[in-house]
């Protein structure tokens, strides 16, 4: 092939490119100055034109022209619009299947099947042994086209340890206790059960989800708030004066004034001290008057005696 060399036919037909490109331009304003032309091969040369356009800075329109051996009319071969060394251009393009993240997939929306998806692996095939087989589907779970793989449980585990029902959330590290203490956790079977749980709180911002045994929140079953003091006074009491109950009240004791009760009970206390008194006077003088009449009886008995022996002709001893 031969060499490309510069061609005076082609290299002048710059109206000619110009003109092709304000045709397939959107407005002829959007072709701007031009850049010059680039030989790409023998009788074979593409003049280039700045374009105007927003949005396509550093982009230019590209008009190629060609024209026969020995011919002296340019013919032009194709027009487009090319990118520049500065243009701005789009991310490079990435099926679509590739370019969705957790979260895109909305409703109604359905992902492509993946035969190889490392995340999965072959689920039990029934073999006929009865033993095995119940062992398998009942036990184990495996009565499917697909089951998770080891490298998908620990993909799964990772990204739920390391995210916001993990143990280092913004709410676990302000929790006063960890979710295996707490009654609303509901265990995961299997692997995942050793590290994982279900919250079933209403109250935590977790229901719903599955959260790490040492996760946390404010919801637990065995913690308590203190009741911080009101800063509103306590309100009135409503009375509902249009339906009043009225309640017979038992009939109040009667008020006694303490004074009046102490000097009462002084009161009876000297009249006792005092009828004690007279009594223990009466019985002293009881007792002066037995004793005077028992002196009066012996003073008697002595007298009488005395008489008897005085009286003359009386034997002593009669």
């Amino acid at each position: 092939m031969a060499a490309a060399t510069k061609d005076a036919v082609l290299g002048n037909a710059v109206d000619l490119a110009r003109e092709v490109a304000i045709g397939i331009a959107a407005d002829p304003a959007d072709v701007g100055e031009y850049l010059g032309h680039v030989v790409e091969g023998e009788r074979l040369v593409s003049h280039r034109f700045a374009c105007a356009a927003r949005g396509y800075r550093g982009w230019e329109w590209t008009v190629t022209v060609a024209r026969v051996p020995r011919g002296r009319t340019p013919t032009v071969c194709e027009a487009e619009l090319l990118p520049g060394d500065d243009a701005i251009l789009a991310a490079t393009w990435v099926p679509w299947s590739e370019r969705l993240r957790p979260g895109d997939i909305g409703p109604g929306d359905v992902l492509p099947f993946r035969a190889d998806d490392p995340r999965l692996e072959p689920g039990w095939t029934p073999t006929g042994d009865e033993e095995l087989d119940s062992v398998a589907i009942d036990e184990l779970a495996l009565a499917r086209a697909r089951v998770l793989s080891p490298q998908g449980r620990d993909e799964a585990a990772e990204r739920w340890y390391r995210g916001s029902r993990g143990p280092t959330a913004a709410g676990a590290v302000a929790s006063q206790a960890a979710c295996w203490s707490c009654g609303f956790l509901v265990p995961l079977q299997g692997a995942l059960g050793t590290v994982f749980g279900v919250c079933a709180n209403e109250w935590s911002p977790d229901d719903g989800t599955v959260v790490s045994l040492d996760h946390g929140c404010g919801a637990h079953s065995e913690t308590d708030a203190e009741t911080p003091p009101s800063d509103w006074p306590a309100p009135d009491p409503l009375i509902d004066e249009g339906r009043l109950e009225l309640v017979a009240r038992p009939a109040a004791a009667p008020v006694v004034d303490e004074g009046v009760v102490d000097g009462a009970v002084a009161v009876a206390a000297v009249a006792d001290e005092s009828a004690a008194a007279v009594v223990d006077e009466s019985s002293a003088a009881a007792a002066v008057e037995d004793e005077s009449a028992a002196a009066d009886a012996g003073a008697a008995v002595e007298d009488e005696s005395a008489a008897d022996a005085a009286e003359p002709g009386t034997d002593p001893a009669s």
